[in-house]
């Protein structure tokens, strides 16, 4: 039996916080081209289902469809504005009752969590303990010190920048079909 055969019978699920994924690849000065992360965790982890944890603006219905369309499955967080007017969308604690659910439920083989944020390394130690963790993807180089000192497989985006990067291609008469819209 091939390892490759035995890998493609995994049942792998990604939990995504979709503010820190995009904030931190534009404070990195790209765009992830999320059709391209999806195939790429799809093929490189056996990700069967990928969840993107969000806040919901109603006005990025397009960005939820184009999303829905590459293979994710959003999780939507209501939000709030703060004093500034800033839109937030904390999904923190969504994406880790979502993920030790779950692994209760038997629901997936491994996991892999795509964040920078310290505060999903109680997280990342509950399913390394079991056996079930396997790998953290970050967004931004600048990964929290809660993380790194973990001993865990760790992937940043940036250094994936030149295969899930969005490459610009000419623009069609009619304008740009770029997804636009905030993942707070």
């Amino acid at each position: 039996m091939s390892g490759l055969f035995m890998y493609s019978n995994e049942n792998n699920h990604a939990f995504i916080d979709g503010a820190n994924l995009h904030k931190g690849i534009e404070e990195l000065g790209w765009k992830l081209d999320y059709a391209r992360f999806r195939r790429w965790l799809s093929e490189k982890y056996r990700i069967t289902q990928a969840y993107i944890f969000i806040g919901f603006i109603p006005n990025n219905k397009d960005l939820y469809n184009f999303l829905r369309t590459t293979g994710f499955t959003l999780v939507f967080k209501e939000t709030t504005c703060d004093h500034a007017g800033k839109i937030k969308g904390n999904c923190d604690a969504d994406l880790v009752l979502r993920a030790a659910a779950e692994y209760y439920e038997k629901k997936f083989d491994n996991a892999v969590i795509v964040a920078s944020d310290g505060d999903y390394a109680g997280l990342v130690n509950f399913l390394k303990a079991r056996g079930v963790f396997r790998s953290l993807i970050s967004p931004s180089n600048k990964c929290s010190f809660l993380l790194r000192k973990l001993n865990i497989s760790i992937v940043y985006l940036d250094h994936k920048r030149s295969s899930l990067g969005y490459v610009q291609k000419e623009k069609a008469p009619g304008g740009d079909r770029t997804p636009r819209g905030s993942f707070s």
